[in-house]
């Protein structure tokens, strides 16, 4: 079984992409959303509250977690790792084929505070950033849009505009999506950066590499699977917008 978890309904967008490459897969998505958001909050606490996730998901059967969240990911995967015995997969900062592809040689990122403070992005910008401006922005208010299932509309375009538009300023032509929660808001951020401006989500890669460590380690399902998405919810909030969500990515056949 493939645990899944994030702050909230984010983490969905990384399990549409996983779906796509491991449809027979069972897996079990736990929503954080009682202490979302997550992007001002402790590395401290996002340990513990990632420390105790994932206990709940080894008792349900988890043999992989996917940390679908960039935060937790820069705050607590490398404790998780230590701690416990089973393969921890995160959020990976797509700068690199945003900083390659870029033609005007800026890029957009957008992010929450805690992943543009933490090492693992710091790291891979600090490998491109002789190459390319990298302008970053927090993406201010786009959990919460998401979380309250609006993803479309005149509120979502002027909350995205708000945190959009000085990277737009600045001449970046790809914007990179640092949080799991903003792929949900890309229709509405790629309407208004235009068709020139590449959205790049890294969820696929993060899929793909979930598909490759399941592979080495023998966790691939042999029998063949469920003919729909083995999906069970939990949250340590409600749980209503976490279904919304999850029946929009799957059609409903969750």
């Amino acid at each position: 079984m493939i645990g899944i978890f994030d702050s909230g309904s984010g983490g969905l967008s990384v399990l549409r992409e996983i779906l796509r490459i491991l449809p027979k897969e069972r897996y079990i998505y736990f929503a954080d959303n009682a202490f979302c958001p997550y992007g001002e909050k402790t590395p401290t606490f996002i340990q513990d509250r990632a420390r105790t996730i994932t206990g709940f998901l080894l008792s349900k059967g988890a043999d992989i977690i996917v940390v679908a969240c960039n935060t937790a990911t820069a705050a607590a995967i490398t404790t998780l790792r230590k701690e416990y015995p089973i393969k921890f997969i995160g959020m990976e900062p797509a700068v690199k084929p945003a900083a390659l592809s870029s033609r005007t040689g800026v890029i957009g990122v957008l992010a929450t505070a805690g992943t543009l403070k933490g090492s693992k992005y710091l790291t891979t910008k600090g490998l491109y950033e002789d190459n390319v401006k990298i302008a970053e922005r927090v993406g201010k208010g786009f959990v919460e849009l998401v979380e309250r299932g609006v993803l479309d509309g005149h509120e979502a375009e002027e909350t995205v505009r708000l945190s959009l538009q000085p990277l737009l300023d600045e001449g970046a032509d790809r914007i990179v999506l640092g949080c799991t929660h903003y792929p949900f808001l890309k229709d509405v951020i790629q309407r208004l950066a235009g068709p020139q401006t590449r959205i790049i989500d890294p969820a696929p890669a993060v899929a793909r590499h979930l598909l490759d460590v399941m592979m080495s380690e023998g966790l691939i399902r042999e029998d063949g699977g469920p003919a729909l998405p083995d999906i069970t919810l939990a949250a340590s909030g409600e749980l209503d917008t976490v279904r919304r969500l999850l029946d929009s990515i799957t059609d409903g056949s969750d």
